[in-house]
């Protein structure tokens, strides 16, 4: 039997599952990119506001790629598993706030309806960097990505997330609909400022008068989300499948901690999403950093000098003591010295929970998963925080390894020369450029930061910088990852 409506009275006692009369719920949410990070986040704080009585926020997700998510959940009535794992065991609830599924490739009409429709109230978002088809180095549209492209050419057949949104905004307003909110929930600097400059970009290229239209109307707010969720593996499937007593096609696993800070700017309303958890406040942009550099730009640090040293994942790396080491450095000897933290947020608590979160063997973080994208995550994850150090005059030995080990593995060639896949939307040039430089640090490491979409035009001229990467690069060449992270000799925390 499939985990269904009707088979939830039958579930365990243990596992939790939705109280609330599901076919009561209307969607007031349509989110892009139903990917296992919003099932396990934004979708969970959902289902609290469905319990807690508020029936009109249900959620229509909506796959822009693959159909595998549909076609695992339609038959399951849109129900699926949130698992949490930690040292203490695994606890199962069953999730219900999505109420709909939607591939858009098959039918991008029906969604650009759906979105233009006047019960929509906010469109979501969870599409990874490279979904707002921008550069990663200054935030704006790619007005020559193919999507972009297709999409001012074809409106009505539009594949990327800025033309579906600019298309069912246009719609609402030739029919006297007020814009939905555009909430975005990916790991980007400002990303509800990064959303409205790229919407805004794309409509006035539409139309200039439509374009005009949403510069005052449009609210886009801004968020900070955070949840360590790996890829459900086929025994994630078998294990929870077998604790429920019937088949969930695609559950996912997740850590215990969970947070959502959210700018509160919505033009049409909200959930009280703050009821179920959320931090409601007038400025993200704090946190939003502190994430992004704490926990983001050591993840990939760890991820890229994991792959390279041969660990699965992220647990795996973090249990050998020189990597462990790195990262303390990393986060507490260059991070935190130049952030600026929210008030009354204690930086050092939070990157020791980040350490003890990275150590939760039973989430099986792969770091093949994390390094995927690279190009489009270096800039707000490790690149701020270089900036920052060379205005400063100091040294930044560790983030300067992380840029390295991404360069190191951007070649894809392993440690023992055989080929790797690079999953990410510049591997080709990143490939090219590695090829034509040659596995040498002096030849390699400009050719990749020439890379203008990635380090800009400040950093590459940065001879401080320029030096730093080099020499970590020369050291990963030579002496492979785990023998430079054990020759750095990094001493006691500062």
């Amino acid at each position: 039997m499939r985990l269904a409506n009707h088979a939830l009275a039958a579930l365990p006692a243990g596992v939790k599952r939705p109280r609330y009369d599901r076919a009561r719920v209307t969607s007031g949410i349509i989110h892009l990119g139903l990917g296992a990070f919003t099932r396990a986040h934004q979708a969970v704080y959902t289902d609290d506001v469905l319990a807690a009585g508020d029936l009109g926020w249900g959620i229509l997700g909506a796959s822009l790629r693959s159909r595998q998510i549909r076609d695992a959940l339609v038959p399951q009535d849109g129900l699926y598993t949130v698992a949490i794992r930690d040292g203490d065991g695994e606890r199962l609830r069953v999730i219900g706030s999505l109420c709909g599924l939607i591939v858009a490739p098959d039918d991008p009409q029906a969604l650009i309806a759906a979105m233009a429709a006047p019960s929509t109230r906010i469109v979501s978002l969870t599409v990874t960097e490279k979904g707002y088809c921008h550069d990663p180095a200054t935030g704006e549209l790619n007005e020559r990505h193919p999507d972009i492209v297709h999409d001012l050419a074809n409106p009505g057949l539009a594949r990327s997330a800025p033309g579906l949104i600019i298309a069912a905004l246009a719609r609402r307003r030739a029919e006297g609909s007020p814009p939905f909110s555009v909430l975005s929930c990916d790991n980007l600097p400002a990303n509800g400022q990064t959303a409205r400059r790229v919407l805004l970009r794309f409509a006035s290229l539409v139309n200039r008068d439509l374009g005009s239209y949403l510069s005052d109307a449009l609210a886009c707010p801004s968020t900070m989300v955070d949840r360590i969720v790996p890829a459900t593996t086929d025994q994630d499937r078998a294990r929870i499948s077998t604790a429920l007593g019937v088949e969930d096609a695609w559950p996912v696993v997740t850590e215990p901690f969970s947070q959502w800070v959210i700018e509160d700017d919505f033009a049409l309303g909200r959930p009280d999403w703050g009821a179920c958890g959320a931090e409601l406040v007038a400025d993200v942009s704090p946190y939003e950093t502190m994430k992004l550099r704490l926990l983001n730009g050591a993840h990939s640090s760890i991820a890229y000098l994991g792959c390279l040293a041969g660990f699965e994942t992220v647990a795996e790396a973090m249990a050998e003591p020189a990597m462990a080491a790195f990262v303390e450095r990393l986060m507490f000897g260059e991070i935190i010295p130049v952030l600026k933290p929210p008030a009354g947020a204690d930086p050092q608590v939070y990157a020791r929970s980040l350490i003890a979160r990275f150590g939760n063997a039973a989430l099986h973080h792969r770091t093949a998963q994390i390094a995927m994208d690279g190009s489009q995550k270096l800039p707000q994850r490790l690149l701020g925080t270089a900036r920052d150090r060379l205005a400063l005059g100091l040294e930044l030995p560790c983030v300067a390894l992380g840029i390295a080990a991404w360069m190191r593995h951007a070649t894809g060639k392993d440690e023992r020369g055989r080929e790797v896949e690079v999953c990410d939307p510049l591997a080709a040039e990143m490939r090219r450029r590695a090829d034509a430089a040659g596995m040498r640090a002096e030849t390699l490491a400009p050719a990749l930061l020439r890379i203008e979409a990635i380090f800009g035009r400040d950093l590459p001229t940065n001879p401080r910088f320029v030096a730093a990467v080099t020499q970590a690069l020369k050291s990963l060449l030579a002496q492979g990852a785990l023998a430079t992270l054990v020759g750095m000799r990094i001493g006691p925390r500062p």
